[in-house]
């Protein structure tokens, strides 16, 4: 019998993002999957080796990168549209479990207590999923200021209203991105190469 999932996976790269959005760089569920992997490995580093505290930047990226993997059955729903309404959200988040499950079921039987969680979240600490979930915020806001640096203004509320999502996280590790780290996005590669 075949098991699709990595075949699924592999087709986040054609789940569009920012589709109500225009844009000056397009981005697709994949691109956005590595980004916040990234940045979760990033905010769990700065967690451990910052500020002391005992989480691990793996477990972060690797719960990252799946964050999103329902988004292939479900694809990518623009936030304005299921925060319309606490109802629409919460079909949104019973769609999501019912697309974790149809996922689950194209894991091979032997991988499928490795996946479950990954898919689920259900199994992560809630100071690993706050880390992950200030991760996918951040890369919005990352593309936020990076449209907004190429002069694209359709960004600008998207920008405002990250950023308050990000402060009221209350995470001194984003705190401490956001003042040594972020303001590099709004540079061209000619002025990161000037400060090196």
């Amino acid at each position: 019998m075949p098991h699709h999932f990595l075949a699924y996976l592999y087709r986040l790269q054609y789940i569009e993002r920012w589709s109500l959005m225009r844009k000056t760089t397009e981005e697709n569920v994949a691109e956005h999957s590595f980004h916040t992997a990234l940045l979760a490995h990033l905010l769990a580093s700065i967690s451990r080796h910052v500020f002391g505290n005992d989480v691990s930047p793996e477990e972060a990226a690797t719960y990252a990168l799946f964050h999103d993997a329902t988004e292939v059955i479900t694809g990518d729903i623009p936030t304005p549209v299921k925060h319309h309404n606490p109802d629409i959200l919460s079909n949104f988040r019973q769609i999501e479990t019912l697309a974790a499950d149809r996922l689950l079921s194209t894991v091979p039987e032997p991988l499928r207590d490795v996946y479950r969680p990954l898919l689920g979240r259900k199994a992560v600490s809630p100071t690993l999923a706050k880390l992950v979930k200030a991760a996918d915020v951040l890369d919005a806001y990352l593309k936020c200021v990076s449209e907004m640096s190429a002069g694209n203004r359709e960004f600008a509320t998207a920008r405002r209203q990250m950023e308050e999502r990000l402060r009221g996280l209350d995470l001194p590790e984003v705190e401490w991105f956001l003042d040594r780290l972020a303001p590099s996005f709004e540079k061209t590669v000619d002025e990161l190469s000037e400060d090196e």
